[in-house]
């Protein structure tokens, strides 16, 4: 077997050498970036129907869940009302994270990266 092609400047200055793998993730990083939800067209009727959903999607996930538990457990409605308040409360979490979105917020992903960065 032989051994990979080096060029001369692979073995004069690894820093060099880093460097420019850096500049290269950089741009290949820039590229495949994906785009923030402003920069793509959204009318007020999108963002209001994308809300509502999101809180109606809360709703009938706890309600669903607490209905089913019910009928495993036969504690009706008692599992069902705490589910259903339990899937309010994660509808408006993620409403109100939707609206901190789309008003420039970073996103929750991108968050995340910049406490890790500190």
């Amino acid at each position: 077997m032989g051994a990979w092609p080096v060029a001369e400047t692979d073995q004069d200055d690894p820093k060099a050498r880093l460097d420019a793998l850096e500049r290269k993730l950089a741009d290949k990083r820039a590229e495949y970036a994906p785009k923030p939800h402003m920069d793509e067209h959204y009318s007020q009727a999108q963002q209001a129907w994308r809300m509502v959903i999101e809180l109606v999607a809360g709703l009938g996930i706890g309600f669903g869940m607490g209905y089913g538990l019910d009928a495993a457990f036969g504690t009706q409605p008692f599992l069902m009302v705490i589910f259903t308040l339990l899937g309010f409360a994660a509808g408006i979490q993620t409403m109100m994270r939707t609206a901190k979105e789309l008003n420039g917020g970073p996103r929750p992903d991108e968050a995340e990266d910049e406490a890790k960065r500190d």
